[in-house]
């Protein structure tokens, strides 16, 4: 793992603790839009070398991401042709 990919796992471990804007702290410590930060952040948490970094934190990602995909897809009516 990069010192990159590290600093984006450890942005999400201390996140609730910060205050204010999570876009301004990500361009702010990591100097990059928070649209690249979410990028990087899901191909990060797909890779075995950050689930053996942090397991706890990157399963529970994982999971959030699950979650979410699958209200989205019970949200969404199926295409009647």
């Amino acid at each position: 793992m990069t010192e990159r990919d590290r600093a984006i796992l450890a942005l999400e471990t201390v996140w609730p603790r910060h205050s204010g804007a999570k876009e301004e702290v990500i361009r702010a410590q990591l100097g990059m839009s928070s649209a690249r930060y979410y990028q990087l952040l899901g191909r990060l948490i797909d890779s075995d070398a950050a689930m053996a970094y942090d397991p706890m934190l990157v399963g529970g990602l994982r999971r959030i991401r699950e979650s979410r995909a699958l209200q989205r897809s019970a949200r969404t009516p199926g295409f009647v042709g």
